[in-house]
């Protein structure tokens, strides 16, 4: 086990996300209870200035040091092991989450980037990461309510929206909000081995240090179509959710044909509408499995598939995990 401490650099700048922030540091302090003090991680917080910086919470955080200063200290010796990238996002005229990036924040990024023995974004600061040019040709993750933005603005970069953290090579991505935890427990385990990283995770009353290609737990299922015979086909579909929603079920309603229907939903929402329905299911499936008892046989019932072994296919499809374990991790019901 290595005794070296590492020194990471995590970027701050106004409107950060305030759990990107504050996650990391919380599993590397962590680090030092397990294996003592001659190992670690010596975390500061960089920005432009040393004047205050406001997170999106609206709580204020002080920096630790300036990027001048980093990059001068990595010129004298002290090289960067990890850069770390939170993100931050807005709302568009529409409600919609937006990934929004600084220039400004995108060169510091990119000329600290060359500095570092890698670099990991959290949540949407992989659109930092793609502005700077750092992902392009890799395969990337970040929040699934952004990926399709990430996706259109850098068709460089392979977007994978359903991991939970993605590394390639020296670069790792990491999934929305929470899964900051999952991203820093695995870059614990690469440098201090998967046993510790396991007892920090039981440190942190976490039921189970998630693989990286655990799914993020979300359906998309966010109202991004701009049709009102969409908007109706949706909430026909949530309304009827056990019923039979096949293709010509959906085209009657909509008073369309089937290959009609089928393009309206590939163009408006970017799938089938058979894979849609299935979407919807699964979401409210999820539902009944964290806050009833239900069997998987009335959940099965009660969601349109009939069967559980339908519903199992579905939920390993969606979620890349069984029905019994996601209600393991997520009930909340007593």
């Amino acid at each position: 086990m290595s005794t070296v401490s590492r020194f990471v650099v995590i970027v701050l700048f106004d409107g950060v996300d305030l759990l990107d922030v504050t996650g990391p540091p919380e599993v590397f302090s962590l680090l030092r209870r397990e294996v003592g003090d001659a190992a670690g991680y010596d975390v500061v917080l960089a920005a432009e200035t040393m004047d205050p910086v406001t997170t999106s919470a609206g709580v204020r955080i002080l920096p630790d040091t300036t990027f001048r200063e980093v990059t001068s200290a990595s010129a004298s010796g002290r090289s960067i092991d990890t850069l770390l990238v939170p993100g931050s996002v807005e709302l568009d005229g529409r409600g919609r989450v937006r990934a929004v990036t600084d220039p400004a924040v995108v060169s510091r990024v990119k000329a600290l980037a060359g500095r570092a023995r890698r670099v990991a974004s959290v949540c949407v600061g992989a659109h930092i990461l793609a502005d700077a040019g750092l992902l392009d040709g890799r395969r990337a993750t970040t929040h699934w309510s952004t990926a399709r933005q990430l996706a259109a603005e850098h068709p460089a970069v392979e977007v994978d929206a359903d991991p939970i953290f993605i590394r390639d090579r020296d670069v790792w991505t990491g999934a929305g909000i929470s899964a900051c935890l999952d991203l820093s427990l695995a870059l614990v385990a690469e440098d201090f081995g998967e046993a510790v990283a396991l007892r920090i995770a039981r440190q942190l009353v976490m039921y189970l240090k998630r693989p990286g290609g655990q799914s993020q737990f979300s359906v998309p299922l966010e109202p991004v179509s701009t049709t009102r015979r969409v908007e109706d086909l949706r909430h026909h579909i949530t309304r009827n959710i056990a019923a039979p929603l096949t293709v010509g079920d959906l085209a009657a309603h909509a008073h369309v044909s089937g290959r009609q229907l089928t393009r309206i939903f590939k163009t408006e929402l970017g799938m089938t509408p058979a894979a849609y329905v299935e979407s919807a299911r699964v979401e409210v499936a999820r539902n009944h499995l964290e806050s009833t008892d239900a069997t998987l046989e009335r959940v099965a019932s009660a969601c349109g598939f009939h069967t559980t072994d339908t519903l199992i296919r579905a939920f390993r499809r969606r979620l890349d995990t069984t029905p019994t374990e996601y209600r393991n991790r997520f009930r909340s019901a007593p």
